[in-house]
């Protein structure tokens, strides 16, 4: 799985991967510009451009791309972006919330219903999948950060509400006035740098989903990233292995 969340968007077809990273680097630089306009262009006393920043980092964004989006939110002159959420519904019942940053709300609008129209998913209101979800924040270390126990110790210490660790890292999760000052707690108990730090749509249970839904989940939540506007997209969907190596092939 790829994105900043062990449910969140999956990079599932071949060749895409440089397609991908500067489709990352784009919104990453979009939400410094953001953070540094709406606070201080200065990660010591802005906590959401100090995220904004070390998730920059952590998915190897070049220093100079960093710095120009700072400094063009610091300058005043950046494009005023609104942050929109749409939430829908994609084949099998599957929930789907997607997060925008545009400036131009009818253009988005449109995308993300184009998007969920062409591969049999309906746009919902307000409410209707969020309430199935935690809006938390999420802390993503690598494996090599420390064993399962260790990594909990650290986490609960910082003031973590709940972990869990798997074979592809460890997941710390928060309350949302929590996140910042709990990333920042473990920078000083955790080694190793970690790979996100973000709030998140977290679902309260999760659907299996395979065959055709799953392909067409799959190229629906594709179709949601190559929009400009899209920043995350979220589901409460679960796809074993077996069908993610199947969707690949």
């Amino acid at each position: 799985m790829a994105g900043h969340s062990k449910w969140a968007n999956i990079q599932h077809r071949k060749g895409k991967a440089d397609k991908a990273k500067a489709k990352l680097f784009s919104k990453l630089a979009k939400e410094i510009t953001v953070a540094a306009k709406a606070g201080m262009a200065d990660v010591n006393f802005n906590p959401r451009l100090r995220l904004a920043v070390n998730n920059a980092k952590a998915a190897s964004m070049p220093k100079d791309n960093i710095q120009r989006a700072i400094d063009k939110g610091a300058g005043g002159d950046a494009t005023n972006y609104e942050a929109i959420r749409y939430e829908g519904f994609a084949p099998g019942g599957i929930g789907l919330i997607v997060e925008c940053s545009t400036d131009n709300k009818n253009r988005a609008a449109t995308d993300v219903r184009t998007a969920f129209t062409h591969h049999g998913g309906n746009l919902g209101q307000t409410g209707a999948v969020s309430s199935g979800f935690e809006h938390v924040g999420e802390i993503i270390y690598p494996p090599e950060a420390g064993t399962e126990d260790a990594i909990m110790e650290a986490a609960l210490d910082a003031g973590a509400s709940d972990v869990s660790s798997d074979a592809d890292g460890h997941y710390i999760y928060t309350a949302r006035a929590d996140l910042a000052e709990v990333a920042a707690a473990l920078e000083g108990k955790i080694k190793t740098a970690a790979t996100s730090t973000a709030l998140i749509w977290k679902p309260l249970n999760t659907v299996a989903v395979e065959g055709e839904n799953a392909e067409n989940l799959m190229k629906m939540i594709e179709e949601l990233e190559d929009c400009d506007d899209v920043q995350n997209v979220y589901g409460n969907y679960e796809i074993s292995e077996a069908e993610m190596a199947r969707l690949a092939g």
